[in-house]
């Protein structure tokens, strides 16, 4: 390959499976989505429909040549790279020895369809394992460490205590409760003032309360906030931005079922049509961005548990939107950079303890 540039290099693959992980690393490398490739190859004259390029990396046998010539061109690579890309492909295609290596024959097909033939609100039967699905309860902070603290002394101990040393202790527990009564009201006044006024509920005066996910159109609301979920309009990178709710919807979403405590958040494009929300390359990357993209694509992380979060008195605060399945496991979609700023972008991030930027609300659309 191109010194300096650090491309995957195809050379290195020895079977079909190796040859399409390697497919694979190219479209990570690009970093462009399914959309953005499709139009990239679009430019150049070539065919590319963005449900083909998610069937090729999918499955184990050697892509046809003129799709690898528009894939391998569309994710930037040289004509030198893109020529030894094509002599691994021919090299492998004659090597029975090594695995599968007659071209795919439903390639034909693929290209003739420019959506993944999917139902956005389908089930998969694989779906519905209730030991793998159901999400955790409500996560209550500060609940753990209550829980943990054990009476000492057991129904044997004597209690017998001094009646002088009794009314002594009596009156070092009231100025005890006192003392701490006075702390946790000024640690009261101080998170009050530091969230910025907002109240038990964790959010600002005024802001509706959070709406639990159910079947149906939906805004997503960044919890506590007057921002919703939606798309630049002019671009095709589908990455999910927080924008003011007074915004139309763009595009609109509703929530569907893919089995026991799991959901499929849907979007409706109005240049693209319908698709999923999801994490790109399995979520193997751990900053990667929450985007809008084609759905049943098997590259991408597409079901996700909403886990209501709340507090130690029971109320729900919001719901965390987690990946199910991702390569990177104890990750919530988060709003990244400066979370009180409009067109601040959606990523997978590591769940924190206060949940900040990963609480939402899934308020009805009329």
């Amino acid at each position: 390959m191109t010194p300096g540039r650090h491309t995957p290099d195809p050379r290195e693959a020895r079977t079909p499976a190796e040859f399409l992980a390697r497919l694979q690393a190219l479209k990570d490398w690009s970093g462009l989505t399914y959309r953005e490739l499709s139009a990239r190859a679009e430019a150049r004259g070539d065919v590319l429909p963005r449900s083909t390029v998610a069937n090729m990396l999918a499955r184990a046998t050697l892509p046809r040549e003129e799709l690898l010539t528009a894939f391998v061109r569309a994710c930037g690579a040289t004509p030198d790279e893109l020529a030894e890309w094509r002599t691994v492909r021919t090299e492998l295609a004659g090597r029975g020895a090594y695995g599968t290596a007659d071209a795919d024959p439903d390639a034909d097909r693929d290209l003739d369809t420019d959506r993944a033939d999917v139902d956005p609100a389908g089930t998969d039967p694989s779906d519905a394992d209730p030991a793998e699905t159901a999400g955790p309860p409500p996560a209550w902070p500060g609940h753990e460490a209550g829980a943990a603290a054990a009476p000492q002394g057991g129904p044997g101990t004597p209690s017998r205590t001094p009646p002088a040393t009794s009314s002594r202790i009596r009156r070092a527990l009231v100025a005890a409760v006192a003392v701490a009564g006075l702390v946790l009201a000024g640690v009261s006044v101080v998170a009050l003032l530091r969230d910025g006024g907002t109240g038990r509920a964790g959010r600002p005066p005024g802001t509706p309360a959070a709406v639990a996910p159910a079947v149906g159109d939906v805004r997503i609301r960044v919890t506590g906030t007057d921002f919703c979920l939606a798309e630049r309009r002019g671009t095709r990178t589908g990455q999910v931005h927080q924008v003011p709710c007074a915004e139309p919807d763009f595009p609109r979403y509703s929530l569907a079922t893919v089995g026991t405590g799991r959901w499929r958040i849907v979007s409706d494009h109005p240049d693209f049509g319908p698709g999923c929300s999801g994490i790109p390359s399995g979520g193997r990357i751990p900053d990667s961005a929450y985007e809008d993209s084609e759905c049943g694509d098997p590259s991408r992380v597409e079901a996700f548990a909403l886990e209501p979060y709340g507090t130690s008195e029971g109320a729900v605060r919001g719901y965390r939107i987690v990946p199910v399945g991702s390569a990177t496991p104890g990750t919530c979609v988060t709003v990244v950079g400066d979370r009180e700023a409009a067109w601040a972008k959606l990523a997978q991030a590591p769940c924190t303890p206060d949940a900040a930027g990963q609480l939402f609300s899934f308020d009805r659309r009329d």
